[in-house]
């Protein structure tokens, strides 16, 4: 492969990156503070972590952490002492997300351990009409070609990415928000949502050439990125997929604990797994007028899949940590080399699928994922600087009619494929 580029950091001010570590991160804290009805003793150490990302250094876990051992061979030492900013981004950001559950207490004895300091931003996304409005689009479906379908559900998916919380709470991303609901769109057969543009790179034929109709796919698992209208999608292509005997087998891979704001945990799965089930029930989706049954079915599949082993849910422990899926210990890769095909979900995952690095636009995104161990999909809406596989026009086109703004802004998104 071509020569490596540098991983990137936050050090640069106006960088995305920067803005992130100097802004978003102060601003979740903010939000966490105020979320839920935390003693003196969290909400003090929450206002140190404030002070600590806007103008300390990185101070170590405490000597008692359970993990203090894991985040030792992370590189946490190499780091500790230092201003945030001048790690490598993506340790930057796990290792602050780290530090935000040992403030609010989440690993210590205690009232709030066990407590997801951004479940109620998750449930109150999850209960939104824009997750009614999903669910009982699905009634749709039923008038669509299986080809149609298959689209719809993949799509939809997709662009369910873009409920990214992290985004909602600092504000960051006006655009990302907003257009959330679109995904609905295509969750009918639509063209793309209003306002996305056009996928930069689109591989789903090669996807789907993977998971044939009429051969099922021993093992699917799918990496996902973040939980309520994000991971409503995800679940309902798994269902779809399992239903239709495209995939005999499938795994779920979540966070291990809350994580990046709004990524998926298992209580997040069974959240979603409940709504979709209720979808057109009094309070759900569809409301009173009985529609949802569609995605009814979809959850009573989903229900029957957790229970016969159908559908898998996993959390393991590298799936919070700061280190490219290039360093995944031997039993992931295991896991992962027997899959069928692994999908993974989202900015996080593309970045340390691909390296999070300064790659050329242009570098082939075959080049940056050799090291998986079996053939991978990305679905991913671009919320990152980091970006592979994409053609010379393409990116020339959108540097000129954008700038820098369609690597970040939630408005165009891919689908990448290595058999």
């Amino acid at each position: 492969m071509r020569d490596t580029p540098p991983v990137i950091l936050g050090d640069e001010p106006g960088s995305f990156p920067h803005s992130v570590l100097t802004e978003r991160h102060p601003a979740i804290i903010r939000q966490v503070r105020d979320a839920l009805p935390y003693d003196p003793g969290r909400r003090a150490a929450l206002d140190a972590l404030l002070h600590e990302c806007a103008e300390g250094v990185v101070a170590p876990l405490p000597a008692d952490a359970h993990d203090l051992g894991r985040w030792r061979e992370w590189g946490a030492e190499a780091h500790l002492g230092r201003p945030w900013t001048d790690a490598p981004w993506l340790w930057s950001e796990s290792y602050f997300y780290r530090r935000l559950l040992d403030a609010v207490g989440y690993f210590a004895p205690g009232v709030w351990q066990g407590v997801d300091p951004f479940r109620p931003a998750k449930l109150a996304e999850l209960d939104s009409a824009g997750t009614d409005a999903e669910l009982a689009a699905l009634d749709g479906l039923a008038g669509l070609t299986e080809r149609e379908q298959d689209r719809a559900l993949l799509h939809g998916s997709l662009w369910g990415n873009r409920a990214d919380l992290g985004f909602r709470l600092s504000g960051a991303n006006d655009t990302a928000d907003d257009t959330t609901d679109d995904a609905t769109d295509d969750a009918t057969g639509g063209a793309t949502p209003p306002g996305a543009g056009p996928l930069v790179a689109d591989d789903s034929d090669a996807l789907w050439s993977l998971l044939p109709p009429g051969r099922t796919a021993p093992l699917l698992c799918l990496i996902a990125d973040n939980a309520g209208g994000e991971l409503v999608p995800d679940l309902l292509l798994i269902a779809h997929l399992l239903t239709r005997g495209r995939v005999r087998h499938a795994v779920l891979h979540v966070k291990a604990h809350p994580y990046f704001v709004s990524d998926a945990t298992p209580a997040d799965v069974l959240d979603a797994v409940g709504r979709i089930r209720t979808a057109g029930r009094a309070g759900g989706a569809g409301g009173a007028g009985g529609a949802g049954g569609a995605a009814r079915a979809y959850g009573e599949a989903l229900w029957t899949a957790l229970t016969d082993g159908g559908l898998t849910v996993r959390a393991h422990p590298f799936s919070c940590a700061p280190l490219p899926y290039e360093d995944m210990p031997d039993d992931l890769r295991a896991e992962l080399k027997d899959a069928t095909l692994t999908v993974l979900k989202g900015d996080l995952n593309y970045r340390r699928l691909v390296g999070d690095r300064r790659w050329p636009p242009t570098t082939p995104f075959a080049d940056v994922t050799r090291h998986f161990p079996g053939p991978v999909a990305a679905l991913r809406t671009l919320k990152s600087e980091v970006i592979t596989g994409v053609d010379a026009a393409t990116v020339a086109a959108l540097d000129a009619a954008e700038g820098p703004r369609w690597r970040t802004g939630g408005t165009h998104a891919l689908i990448q494929v290595r058999p």
